[in-house]
C-alpha cells in the first residue's frame, strides 16, 4: 500500500496532473495505476528532477552535506533512484510494498554525527490526514506543522494552526560515511490495517481527537472508514503566489535553500532556477568535481561571479570556469596553487572586472607572473607567494599587493588611483619607486611596513603623483619627510616612524588640504606646531618625548593625545572642537584654549595643573560654550574659582589639596566634591543646583550658598562649620547632623531665608539652644524634627512653634526631665504628632505610662534603652495628678480610649520585667511590637487583634508567654529560655502564623520542628537549632 503525505514539498510535474484528475473525478484505484506506463514515466521524471536538485544542493552546501568528498553526495542521490516504486515528498520517500506500513525517509539537514533513527523515534504525538488516489491513511509529521491538501488548488495548502517546522528536526541526516544508508525502511509486524490504526490512535493526544481523522483500508484499497477533509479546508491557506511575488521572496534565499524550494512544485522549480539567483556561484571551502562544475556552468551560463577559495583542485576548476562562463565579471580564488596558464587564460574572460587571489602560490615560484587584461578594474593579490609580478591592465583602478613576498613588481596601469603595497617586506626602495611613479593618476597609496622606503622615493612620488590624496607610510623608519611637498594630501598616517621629528612639521605644514594626521608612537617627536585650515583629526599617542603642542586649526574636531608623559604645554585654537580629553598628562601645567564651541573637557589625573587653569574655563577664557568640566585627581589645585554662565557640570573628585572653592555659575546643576578633605571655605553664589552634599568635607568652616532652585542640602559631618549663610528659598530638607559648632544665629538666619523647610535634622548639634529653637516659628511647613543627642532642657519652644510637626526624635536627650513632655499628654501640644522617639532617655516609669496612656494619637513610639522603664502594664493605669471628668487620684481598672498606636519598640530595656497589653487597652491598630534584648523580661501577655509582628529575641529570662493575636504572622523567640509547651500553648490561637524563630532555645528538642509543622500547617518558615 502506498502512503502520500500532504506536505508543502512536491517533486515533478505529476503533482498538477494529480490535482486535475482529482477535480474531474478520475482518481483510479491502486491496481489500475500500477499498470499504467505513463504514470511510471512521470514518476521517473520527477525522480530525475529530485536527483538533479539534490546533487546541486550538495555541491552548494545544502544543510547536512559534507564540505569534502563529492562522491558520497552522488551516492546519496543515486540511492534515491533505486528500489521499487517510490516518490519524494519534500524530505519523505514512501513506497508500496506487500507489508501494511513501510516508509523511507531522507534528511537534507540535521546533524552529521547523529545516527539514523527509526520511524518510531521520529513519530511525534500527533498525525494528519494523507490522501493518494482513493487511498488514505495517517502519516506522522512533526507536531509543530499541520498541513492539509486542497484538491481545488494546484499548489499545497499550509495549515495555519501550528508554527512552521523543518524536516530536519525529526529526520536523519546524510553523512559522508553512510550516505547510502540515508534511506531506512520501517516494517510493521502485521498485515492487518487494524493494527496500524490502533497504533496510530495511541499516538493521538486526547485533545486532538476532533482534529485528526483515522482512515483504514483493506488490502485491495477499499475504504473502511470515510475521510473528512472539511476541517482541513476550513483551516487551510493556499500558497497561490504570483511569479513576481515568488521571485521577490526567492531573492532572499541562498543557493542551498533554493535547491530545497525547487522540490516543491513546478512553479517553484522554474522560479528558483531564474538566472538572477545564480549569477554568483559560491563554492568556497566546497569540494566539487570538475564534472559538477561543468554541469552547473552549463545550467547557468550567464553567471557573473565565481568563488573557488579553499578547493584542492582550484587551478583545474577555475580553468574550466573561465572557459565556460563567457560573462564572468568577478573571480575569487585562494588557499591553493595557481599555475601560469591561468593568468594567460584571463584573456578568455573579456568582461572580467574584478580578480581576487589570496593566500596562494602563483606559478612555480621562480618565474614572473604576468597579469594582462584589457577590462580588469579591481585586482587584489594578497598574501601570495611569487617572485615577480607584472601587471598590465589599462582599465585597472584598484590594485592591492598587500603582504605578498614578491621581490619585484612592474606596473603598467595608466589610470590606477588606489595602490596598496603594505607589508611587502621584500620590495626594495627602487622597485617601490619605479612601480609607484609609473602611476601618474594615483590618489591613494598604502606603503605601510615597507621598511626600505626613503625620503628620496617620497620626493619622486610627490612629483610624479601630483593628485595623491591619501598616504599611509606607517612603520617606515627611514623617512623624515624632508623636502617632501604634497599639496593635495588630505590623509597622512606616520605611525611608528622613527625618523619623524619636529623638523618634519615644515613638510606637513605645506599640505594645506590635510584633514587627517596620525603621529602615534613617533618617539623622537618633541613638538608640533601646525596651522592647517582643513585639519579635522589629529592623533598623538605614546609620543614619549613630546613636550609642546600648538595648533591653530579652525576645522579641528577630534584630538587624541594620551600617554605623552613629557607634555607640559598645550595651545589649541579651533572653531569645530566640541570635546577634549587629556587623561593622565602627568607634566601638563599650561593650557590655553580658544575653542568657542567646546562643550566637554576632561583633565583627569593631570597632577601638576595649577590654579590658573580656572581662568581658561571662565567666561573670558576662550570656552564660552563649556558645559562639562572634569578635574578629578588634579592634586595641585588649591583654589578653584570659576565664573561661567554656561557650565552645567563640575567634578573635583579626589582634589585633596583644594582649600577654597568659589563658584559663580548660575546654571551649574551638579558638583562632585568627593575626596576634597581639606576644603575649608566654599561659596556658591549663585548656582542652579537642586541638591548639594557637603558632608564629605569635614574641615569646612565657612559656607555661603545662594541657590534659587535648591531643595535638598546635606551638611552632615561638617564638625567645624561655624559660619553658614544659606539663601535657598525653595529648600525643603536640611541635614546639619554633627555640626557641633553651628550656632543659634546661623539657625535663625537659615529659617528666615528658607521658610519652606519641611525636614530639619539637628542631631548632635550641642550649640543649639532655646533661641535657635524659637526661630522654628518661621518654618510653617516643618513636619520632621530631629533633636537627638543635644543638650536641650526645655522643649517649650518646639511645642509652641512647630504646630504641624508629625515626627519628633529625642534620642539620648539626657537633660530632659520628667516634666519636659507634660505638655504633650497634659496640654495637648503637637496635635499632629504621629511618631515620637524617646530612646535612651531618662524619663521615669510614671511619665512613660502617662505618655502612652493619653497620647492616643501617636502611631510610632520608640523607647529603646530606657533604663527607668520597669513594666508595661496597660491593664491598670495610674492617673496621678491628672484631672478627668470621671476619675481623680484613683488606682483601679478602667477602659482606655482607642489608641492609634501601630508600632512600639522597647529594645534593650534592661529593667522591664512584665508586659501586659489586654484587650481593654484598645490597641486595635498595634501591628508591630519589638521587645528584644530585654534580658530581665519574664512575662508577656498580649491580646491585640491586629498584631502581626512580635520580636522577643534574646529575652533570656522569659518564662510566661500568653498570646491572643489571631493575625500574628511572625514570632521571634531566638535565644529565649522558654520551653516548647509554653510556646505551643501561646500560638494555639495564631491560625495564620507563618514564621517562627526558636533558634538557640535550649529547651527545644530536635523533633520540635516537625511537631510544630504538623500541628500548625500555616507555618512556612520554622527556624530551629543553632542556624
Amino acid at each position: 500500500m502506498r502512503l502520500w503525505c500532504c506536505l508543502p514539498c512536491f517533486v515533478g510535474e505529476d503533482r498538477e496532473d494529480i490535482m486535475e484528475s482529482a477535480r474531474n473525478g478520475e482518481i483510479k484505484s491502486e491496481p489500475e495505476k500500477l499498470i499504467e506506463g505513463e504514470e511510471e514515466k512521470e514518476a521517473e521524471k520527477g525522480e530525475e528532477v529530485l536527483s538533479e536538485s539534490l546533487e546541486l544542493g550538495f555541491c552548494l552546501g545544502l544543510p547536512g552535506s559534507s564540505s569534502v568528498g563529492c562522491s558520497s553526495n552522488k551516492k546519496s542521490v543515486e540511492g534515491l533512484k533505486g528500489g521499487g516504486s517510490k516518490r519524494d515528498l519534500g524530505g519523505f520517500v514512501v513506497e508500496r510494498e506487500k507489508s501494511v506500513f513501510e516508509s523511507l525517509e531522507l534528511s537534507i539537514g540535521g546533524s552529521r554525527s547523529r545516527d539514523l533513527p527509526s520511524l518510531d523515534d521520529c513519530v511525534p504525538p500527533f498525525l494528519i490526514n494523507v490522501i493518494d488516489f482513493g487511498e488514505s491513511s495517517s502519516f506522522p509529521v512533526p507536531e509543530e506543522a499541520f498541513f492539509g491538501c486542497d484538491l481545488q488548488h494546484k499548489r499545497a495548502k499550509v495549515e495555519s494552526r501550528f508554527p512552521e517546522t523543518h524536516c530536519s528536526t525529526y529526520a536523519p541526516s546524510c553523512t559522508d560515511n553512510n550516505s547510502l544508508d540515508a534511506i531506512r525502511s520501517y516494517h510493521t509486524s502485521t498485515n492487518s490495517s487494524v493494527y496500524l490504526k490502533n497504533k496510530i490512535q495511541d499516538l493521538i493526544p486526547p485533545d486532538m481527537d476532533d482534529c485528526v481523522n483515522i482512515v483504514s483500508y483493506n488490502k485491495v484499497g477499499d475504504v473502511i472508514e470515510d475521510i473528512d477533509t472539511s476541517y482541513m479546508d476550513d483551516m487551510g491557506i493556499p500558497l497561490d503566489l504570483s511569479d513576481d511575488l515568488l521571485h521577490m521572496v526567492f531573492s532572499f534565499l541562498g543557493h542551498a535553500h533554493l535547491c530545497i524550494a525547487a522540490m516543491v512544485c513546478k512553479q517553484w522549480r522554474v522560479a528558483s532556477a531564474h538566472e538572477d539567483f545564480w549569477r554568483s556561484l559560491d563554492f568556497e571551502n566546497r569540494s566539487i568535481s570538475v564534472a559538477q562544475l561543468e554541469d552547473i556552468c552549463h545550467r547557468y551560463p550567464r553567471a557573473t561571479e565565481v568563488n573557488l577559495c579553499g578547493n584542492p583542485e582550484m587551478h583545474t576548476l577555475v580553468m574550466r570556469a573561465v572557459a565556460l562562463l563567457r560573462n564572468l565579471e568577478a573571480l575569487t580564488l585562494g588557499r591553493g596553487q595557481l599555475g601560469e596558464t591561468f593568468f594567460l587564460a584571463l584573456s578568455d574572460c573579456p568582461l572580467l572586472k574584478k580578480l581576487v587571489v589570496s593566500d596562494a602560490a602563483l606559478g612555480n615560484g621562480v618565474q614572473e607572473i604576468s597579469i594582462n587584461h584589457e577590462r580588469l578594474e579591481h585586482l587584489q593579490v594578497t598574501k601570495c607567494r611569487v617572485l615577480r609580478v607584472s601587471v598590465r591592465c589599462p582599465q585597472l583602478g584598484i590594485l592591492s599587493l598587500k603582504r605578498s613576498n614578491m621581490a619585484h613588481v612592474v606596473l603598467n596601469c595608466p589610470i590606477l588611483n588606489n595602490l596598496d603595497i603594505g607589508s611587502c617586506h621584500k620590495l626594495p626602495d627602487a622597485a617601490i619607486r619605479s612601480a609607484v611613479t609609473s602611476c601618474p593618476l594615483l590618489e591613494i597609496l598604502d606603503m605601510s611596513c615597507c621598511s626600505c622606503v626613503s625620503d628620496e622615493t617620497l620626493r619622486e612620488i610627490s612629483q610624479a603623483c601630483a593628485n595623491l590624496r591619501e598616504l599611509n607610510a606607517s612603520y617606515c623608519p627611514n623617512i623624515s619627510l624632508e623636502s617632501v611637498k604634497m599639496p593635495l594630501l588630505t590623509v597622512l598616517k606616520l605611525e611608528s616612524c622613527e625618523g619623524i621629528t619636529s623638523a618634519s612639521m615644515a613638510a606637513i605644514a605645506f599640505s594645506n588640504m590635510l584633514e587627517v594626521l596620525g603621529l602615534d608612537f613617533c618617539n623622537l617627536l618633541t613638538s608640533v606646531s601646525l596651522e592647517l585650515p582643513h585639519l579635522s583629526n589629529l592623533s598623538l599617542v605614546n609620543c614619549r618625548k613630546f613636550v609642546d603642542l600648538n595648533l591653530r586649526c579652525l576645522m579641528l574636531s577630534s584630538l587624541n593625545v594620551s600617554n605623552c608623559p613629557a607634555l607640559h604645554r598645550i595651545s589649541i585654537t579651533s572653531n569645530a572642537l566640541k570635546k577634549l580629553a587629556l587623561h593622565k598628562q602627568e607634566s601638563l601645567n599650561s593650557l590655553s584654549l580658544h575653542c568657542q564651541y567646546l562643550e566637554e573637557v576632561d583633565l583627569s589625573d593631570c597632577e601638576v595643573l595649577t590654579n590658573s587653569v580656572c581662568d581658561v574655563f571662565s567666561d573670558r577664557g576662550g570656552c564660552p560654550m563649556l558645559k562639562s568640566l572634569v578635574l578629578d585627581n588634579c592634586e595641585s589645585l588649591t583654589a578653584v574659582g570659576l565664573q561661567s554662565t554656561s557650565l552645567v557640570s563640575l567634578s573635583l573628585a579626589g582634589c585633596r589639596a583644594i582649600i577654597t572653592l568659589d563658584l559663580k555659575c548660575p546654571y551649574l546643576e551638579q558638583v562632585r566634591l568627593d575626596g576634597c578633605d581639606h576644603l575649608e571655605i566654599a561659596s556658591f553664589l549663585p548656582v542652579g543646583m537642586r541638591s548639594l552634599n557637603l558632608g564629605i568635607c569635614p574641615k569646612l568652616s565657612a559656607l555661603h550658598i545662594e541657590a534659587p532652585c535648591m531643595v535638598g542640602l546635606e551638611l552632615k559631618g561638617c564638625g567645624v562649620l561655624s559660619e553658614a549663610s544659606i539663601n535657598c528659598p525653595l529648600l525643603t530638607s536640611l541635614d546639619a547632623s554633627f555640626c557641633s559648632q553651628l550656632t543659634d544665629d546661623c539657625l535663625s538666619a537659615t529659617t528666615v531665608s528658607c521658610p519652606l523647610i519641611e525636614k530639619l535634622i539637628l542631631m548632635s548639634c550641642p550649640s543649639i539652644g532655646s533661641d535657635g529653637l524659637s526661630s522654628l516659628r518661621w518654618l510653617k511647613n516643618l513636619t520632621y524634627l530631629d533633636l537627638s543627642y543635644t543638650f536641650l532642657m526645655d522643649l517649650q519652644p518646639v511645642f509652641s512653634s512647630c504646630l504641624r510637626l508629625t515626627v519628633l526624635k529625642l534620642q539620648a536627650c539626657k537633660y530632659l526631665d520628667d516634666s519636659s513632655l507634660e505638655a504633650l499628654y497634659k496640654e495637648g501640644a503637637l496635635p499632629a504628632l504621629h511618631e515620637l522617639d524617646l530612646s535612651y532617655g531618662t524619663l521615669c516609669q510614671s511619665s512613660i505610662e502617662e505618655l502612652l496612656a493619653y497620647c492616643t494619637h501617636l502611631t510610632h513610639v520608640s523607647l529603646n534603652g530606657c533604663k527607668n522603664m520597669h513594666d508595661l502594664n496597660w491593664g491598670f493605669t495610674k492617673l496621678s495628678g491628672y484631672q478627668t471628668p470621671f476619675v481623680q487620684h484613683t488606682i483601679e481598672p478602667i477602659e482606655l480610649p482607642h489608641r492609634s498606636l501601630e508600632n512600639l519598640n522597647c529594645v534593650g530595656c534592661p529593667n522591664i520585667k512584665r508586659v501586659n497589653i489586654p484587650s481593654i487597652a484598645q490597641c486595635i491598630h498595634l501591628s508591630s511590637l519589638n521587645l528584644s534584648l530585654s534580658v530581665n523580661l519574664k512575662e508577656v501577655d498580649v491580646a491585640c487583634s491586629n498584631l502581626c509582628f512580635l520580636n522577643l529575641s534574646n529575652c533570656c529570662a522569659l518564662e510566661i508567654l500568653k498570646l491572643d493575636c489571631p493575625k500574628l504572622t511572625s514570632l521571634f523567640l531566638q535565644s529565649c529560655n522558654i520551653n516548647e509547651d509554653t510556646v505551643e500553648s501561646a500560638i494555639s490561637g495564631c491560625s495564620i502564623l507563618e514564621t517562627l524563630d526558636v533558634r538557640f532555645c535550649p529547651k527545644f528538642s530536635s523533633a520540635a520542628a516537625n511537631k510544630f509543622r504538623a500541628v500548625y500547617p500555616s507555618l512556612k518558615r520554622v527556624f530551629f537549632g543553632s542556624r
